[in-house]
């Protein structure tokens, strides 16, 4: 508790006003004709202690009592700004409970795409265009790099291996990496431009989503050679694995997912996905065989995994490109490049809720869940102005401004 000494009128005066307002005085004490007593406000977490002083003098009587009230409207004041503080925290934190803990200028070169988190050895791998930027989780400190990563787009993890696999987008090849040291550790070929990256566990396979042949790629995890390729009907963007012998994948010019045996590397089913359009993020409730769906047309759809249903659907934000789903907290994220993180909650096998929408920063579409702390993770940057549309660029982007890329970090 912090303690503020001031100086005010009469004793007399002031006990009574004190009184008033349940504040107390202390002890008082009289030295010839003047009488002075010590008073105790307490306003939220500060207590402010007064010395009460009468003169004999009208100067004097008068002067206190203006500093009396200057001392009543301090501390009422005071009360009014700490309401205003607890309402701005309120307001800062919604429903889920998450609040923004930690914003980071990371700086550096290039753009970047999906980012991977390293829960026990408390890392962020972020892919930046040509190279890997690897981040301290908990501190935002840039803590290492892997280089020669042409058009990476994302990183997938086998920590049981020690090994990293990135998908290298403009030299259709994957970079086996030692988790540790980061040094590589060789090179897989995939089919062109793999986009996302994920590691099924049943298989022991890490798996590449070849965005320019509508296809996967199958890559041994320990001898680190690519050992099969897969026809997806499609072009595929992110993928999730259920760890039970089965790897689903969207393919967002479809509007379709497709389910397929990553050991026999045969598609099992591809199933129509509307009401949602140009599916883009993927999740999954592994334990529930419940699909996270993130989709374009401003929607997230829950898909049963077993049949291909659509169960359920809630309103998210503009620019998805990513979605987790928390096991312990029934949480599943969408991130939103306007912006927002939609939060849903998984209220039973076919009932899902929108809890909140956090308020990130415009330009965090990517996104990765730490399920050890329950931390999010987002990347941005600034942007100027966009520029005019021509035949060769129909959508142009806003270009990004130099070093200004950012690392998010939320929490409960």
């Amino acid at each position: 508790m912090r303690r503020v000494l001031l100086s005010f009128s009469s004793l007399s005066t002031a006990s009574s006003h004190l009184r008033k307002n349940s504040h107390r005085v202390h002890r008082r004490h009289r030295i010839g004709h003047c009488s002075a007593g010590f008073v105790v406000f307490e306003c939220g977490g500060t207590e402010i202690r007064e010395v009460c002083v009468k003169s004999i003098t009208r100067m004097a009587w008068t002067s206190c009592a203006g500093i009396l009230a200057l001392t009543v409207g301090l501390v009422a004041g005071g009360k009014i700004a700490l309401k205003a503080q607890e309402g701005a925290s309120q307001s800062a934190t919604g429903k889920s409970g998450y609040h923004l803990i930690k914003k980071v200028k990371l700086g550096g070169e290039g753009g970047w795409d999906y980012l991977t988190a390293d829960a026990a050895g408390r890392r962020l791998f972020i892919s930046r265009g040509t190279h890997v930027m690897v981040v301290n989780a908990d501190e935002g400190k840039v803590v290492g790099d892997i280089p020669n990563t042409q058009g990476v787009h994302g990183i997938a993890l086998v920590s049981d291996m020690n090994k990293g696999f990135t998908s290298n987008g403009k030299t259709a090849t994957s970079t086996v990496f030692d988790m540790k040291t980061l040094q590589p550790l060789g090179e897989a070929t995939t089919e062109k431009n793999p986009d996302a990256i994920i590691y099924d566990p049943a298989s022991k396979r890490v798996f590449t989503f070849n965005g320019g042949s509508d296809s996967a790629t199958a890559i041994d995890a320990a001898t680190g050679k690519a050992v099969g390729t897969i026809a997806l009907g499609g072009g595929p963007e992110f993928a999730a694995s259920d760890g039970k012998g089965h790897v689903f994948v969207n393919l967002e010019d479809k509007s379709q997912l497709v389910k397929f045996d990553p050991v026999t590397l045969k598609v099992e089913k591809t199933w129509p996905l509307a009401p949602c359009e140009s599916p883009s993020g993927l999740a999954i409730d592994a334990e529930h065989e419940i699909l996270v769906v993130g989709c374009h047309n401003k929607m997230m759809a829950f898909v049963d995994g077993n049949s291909g249903h659509v169960i359920g659907t809630v309103p998210i934000g503009q620019g998805v490109d990513a979605n987790r789903f928390d096991p312990a907290t029934g949480f599943a994220f969408a991130s939103c490049g306007d912006g927002t993180v939609t939060v849903a909650h998984e209220d039973s096998l076919d009932k899902f809720s929108v809890v909140d929408t956090i308020q990130t920063q415009r330009g965090a579409r990517t996104m990765e869940l730490d399920t050890s702390n329950h931390n999010l993770y987002l990347v941005s940057a600034d942007f100027g102005p966009t520029p005019a549309a021509t035949p060769e660029h129909p959508r142009p982007r806003p270009p990004m401004i130099p070093d200004t890329f950012t690392l998010l970090i939320f929490g409960r």
